[in-house]
């Protein structure tokens, strides 16, 4: 190198020189032989050039550097055995060729055909790569075709006598992505996520609130019943309401509640218009506390008040009258009912957990019972220290309390986990959603219209597995709960 003068050398990484890589692996390959070289490749491989300061020669550069490319050929799977059977040849590969000769044992070569006997002693024809695509479309989907899960698809073609390798896998791919089953598969069931059960420390800490109705109009003009549901104690409270209004709530919060037990640490509710508004902010921030809402149409998020809703309007239509338009006037002697049977969470009464003591029910005065017989014996005084003595004791109870309840929802959460099976999405996503309730846009129609809805694209994810959906034509969905939407396959 003494005669070219000064030289200097620098070190570059391979990943900061690829292009003068490339062109090494390139006359290497080139070298190899004398003939005609063909470098296949998947695509395309076009050197990139070095560009000029004139677009013209910028161009010209670009096709220079452009070089011959063939798309590489998928070698058919049934080719070395068909040279094994036919003509005594294997691979040159030492893997292949004992791969090769221990599957050959189950093939036959007949007639120009290769065939696989399978375990009930029957021939298979085997299908190459274009065939078996063939052949699960028109079983699948084809003149006989019964849109069939993939399993099932596999097991036809199979007992129709053909087989290629990885015959389940191929026929689940592709009754995943069968349109037609995608929107017209049933409903999801198993829930997508852990169940995450609200806790409660003390009494009258944790609110839920929800609206039954609209119901049968009332003698008086109401069609729906304003609920709220202590977490601890089942306690509940409801009253009847014309309209539900943003202002109702906001009086039945704070007299209701706020003024009779004092004020909560949150109140759960959903997203509905007369929950979320600018008025229960402001009463929230008055009196310092908290608002949780639930996921949209998701009712298990607020799963305590739909529960008491339920038991509510059931003990209502056993009461009310033959006319139905007295049921506002039954809304105490079922609360009444509620609250004085015992709870299956805390195994008390709310009545009890509440005031320290069992209420006196009407048949206990009709026919005095050995608790009421007692107490008649009592002077004042005594009446006065039992009194004192249930008072003090009523801590410990509703300690005792809490940890059955712990117990309880522990229990309820491990039987409830065991059907969960995960679903979890990002951001450009695709996925299909349910028609109804969520699609309120769409009418459900009769019975040939698809369960599901779509294309939609995941456009925003938040917490507790709550995503916002977007359609093709902008249309917005959401925030909804991912019990409502499936992967969409394409």
């Amino acid at each position: 190198m003494g005669w070219l003068g000064d030289v200097e050398l620098e070190h570059l990484p391979r990943k900061d020189n690829k292009q003068a890589d490339a062109l090494a692996k390139l006359a290497s390959t080139l070298s190899m032989t004398d003939k005609e070289a063909r470098i296949p490749i998947c695509k395309s491989w076009v050197i990139p050039p070095t560009f000029s300061d004139d677009e013209d020669d910028m161009l010209q550069e670009e096709e220079n550097h452009v070089t011959e490319v063939f798309e590489v050929e998928k070698e058919d799977w049934r080719q070395p055995l068909v040279d094994y059977l036919k003509y005594g040849n294997l691979p040159n590969d030492l893997r292949r060729r004992t791969d090769t000769r221990r599957r050959a044992t189950r093939f036959i070569y007949y007639k120009g055909t290769l065939y696989r006997r399978s375990f009930d002693r029957l021939f298979l024809r085997c299908l190459s790569d274009n065939e078996k695509v063939q052949a699960m479309e028109e079983t699948h989907s084809g003149v006989c075709g019964a849109h069939q899960s993939g399993p099932k698809l596999h097991f036809r073609i199979k007992r129709m006598g053909y087989y290629w390798p990885i015959m389940v896998k191929d026929c689940i791919d592709y009754a995943r992505r069968c349109q037609a089953c995608q929107l017209h598969a049933n409903l999801i069931h198993q829930p997508p996520e852990l169940l995450y059960p609200t806790v409660a420390s003390w009494p009258f800490d944790a609110w839920g609130l929800d609206v039954v109705g609209p119901l049968t109009k009332s003698s008086g003009g109401h069609l729906y019943i304003l609920a709220a549901t202590d977490y601890f104690s089942k306690w509940t409270k409801a009253v009847p309401l014309k309209e539900v209004k943003k202002e109702n709530v906001a009086d039945f919060i704070r007299i209701h509640i706020i003024y009779h037990y004092g004020v909560p640490k949150y109140i759960i509710t959903d997203n509905g218009k007369p929950f979320c508004n600018s008025l229960i902010d402001k009463l929230c921030q008055k009196f310092d506390f908290k608002q949780r809402n639930s996921s949209m149409y998701y009712a298990a998020a607020n799963g305590l008040a739909e529960a008491f809703n339920e038991t509510l309007y059931n003990l209502l239509k056993k009461v009310v009258a033959k006319s139905k338009h007295d049921w506002h006037e039954r809304i105490g002697e079922a609360l009444w009912a509620y609250r004085t049977t015992i709870r299956t969470p805390t195994q008390a009464t709310p009545y009890a957990l509440v005031y320290g003591v069992e209420a006196v029910l009407p048949l206990e005065q009709q026919i005095p019972s050995l608790k009421i017989a007692i107490q008649e014996g009592f002077t004042e005084e005594e009446n006065a220290q039992i009194q004192l003595e249930e008072l003090e004791a009523l801590n410990e109870k509703r300690l005792e309390t809490q940890q059955r309840l712990e117990c309880y929802q522990a229990r309820l959460s491990r039987a409830f986990n065991k059907k969960v099976h995960l679903r979890s999405f990002q951001v450009g996503d695709l996925v299909l959603a349910v028609r109804r309730p969520i699609i309120t846009t769409h009418r459900t129609g009769n019975k040939f219209f698809p369960k599901w809805d779509g294309l939609y694209v995941v456009k925003e994810a938040y917490t507790n597995d709550v995503y916002k959906l977007v359609a093709e034509d902008g249309l917005r969905i959401g925030p909804i709960n991912r019990k409502f939407f499936k992967r969409y396959y394409a």
